[in-house]
């Protein structure tokens, strides 16, 4: 029976719901999708999951939930890569298990996995990786995260007409969310002239929202602003929103919706607020509208849960947000070079996850199998 509580939480999320937005958790670990704790989310109206290689860093290297998969896997001669596969498909698979009705009810109900952070710059290894974890994990409702960097939008386009459904991921820029709708709205068109479905290839864009305030704050303290302070990062989104609804209206992507293609949502990820002074539901008030997901981590989502605002917030207020990077300009402040660096720090970011945990299982694995020393 749903509490109070869950009872509020439901009724909020069905607010968002009715705007448009679904909401997903950023956040996965065993024990949350095998003890009820996902399967409750689910009930009050979340809709999806996203994980990535620092999440899973966490949830193995954090806790003892993998210890005992870990070992049997280690003792069975498995090499670190394979073991870290292993644990992280059975997560991935359980949770895409417990969306599936969701999925099929409602066409939602995704669930991500980041193909290997070493070919964030390699289009041939990344279209292998991510094609390697979609047919092994072999659900529909699972999505592979291939990052917005120039070898990976050749990669989503190929993968998309292969139909395996990608969350492209690591979007800061307007140039990088309009080349991951070019990259998928190609793919769909391919696999089309091919005389294949694309009724089931689907496909989101994970927009990062507050490491752009985070970084653009420092340039205005340089620049003695701060009136700018804690704006950019959501007049960035409403652009790129506004980009969005302009692409749908398009005849190229027209012709597709005519075949079933699936309308590839722009996502906020990053919607926890890094800056103990900004509102900590910023990221989520204000970016709230039609054909989007906004993906947060629990804290968030129960912040929201408890003093939100779910109101049609994304589509007001475009003229300022493009006023408001305009005067970036003019404080000779690129926003460019900023969006740029930051989608490089975060591809380092995640592959030092990736290999720290690789190094952790190595090290387990090392000790699991050296014979036991009595005496």
């Amino acid at each position: 029976m749903i509490g109070e509580k869950g009872a509020a939480a439901m009724a909020t999320i069905r607010q968002l719901s009715d705007l448009g937005q679904a909401v997903w958790l950023d956040y996965i670990r065993r024990s949350f999708v095998r003890d009820g704790e996902l399967q409750r989310w689910i009930g009050e109206g979340v809709r999806g999951v996203t994980s990535n290689p620092t999440i899973l860093e966490k949830a193995i290297d954090g806790s003892n939930d993998y210890d005992g998969q870990l070992e049997s896997l280690a003792r069975g001669g498995k090499p670190p890569d394979e073991i870290y596969e292993e644990m992280v498909a059975d997560d991935i698979a359980g949770a895409a298990d417990l969306f599936r009705p969701v999925y099929e009810r409602e066409g939602d109900g995704f669930v991500s996995l980041e193909a290997s952070p070493a070919f964030a710059h390699d289009t041939e290894g990344t279209v292998t990786s991510a094609r390697h974890l979609f047919s092994k994990l072999s659900r529909p409702n699972v999505f592979i995260k291939v990052p917005a960097t120039r070898e990976g939008f050749p990669a989503i386009e190929r993968l998309i007409s292969e139909g395996v459904n990608v969350n492209i991921t690591l979007i800061f820029s307007l140039a990088q969310y309009e080349a991951s709708a070019e990259a998928y709205i190609a793919g769909l068109e391919k696999r089309l002239a091919e005389g294949k479905h694309i009724s089931y290839v689907a496909s989101v864009a994970s927009f990062f929202v507050s490491r752009v305030d985070t970084a653009v704050d420092k340039a205005l303290e340089k620049a003695g602003n701060s009136d700018l302070r804690g704006t950019i990062a959501v007049a960035n989104a409403k652009l790129a929103y506004a980009r969005f609804k302009e692409i749908l209206s398009g005849a190229r992507w027209e012709k597709l919706a005519a075949s079933g293609a699936k309308v590839q949502r722009p996502l906020w990820a990053s919607t926890s607020a890094k800056n103990p002074g900004y509102r900590d539901t910023l990221y989520v008030d204000e970016l709230i509208g039609p054909h989007t997901v906004n993906t947060l981590p629990p804290a968030t989502l129960e912040a929201f849960l408890d003093h939100g605002t779910a109101a049609p917030t994304l589509e007001t207020g475009v003229g300022e947000a493009r006023a408001r990077i305009g005067r970036l300009a003019e404080l000779g402040i690129s926003l460019d070079e900023i969006t740029e660096e930051l989608t490089v720090q975060g591809v380092e970011l995640f592959a030092k996850s990736f290999e720290t945990l690789m190094a952790s299982i190595a090290e387990k694995r090392r000790r699991l199998r050296e014979p036991s020393r009595i005496g």
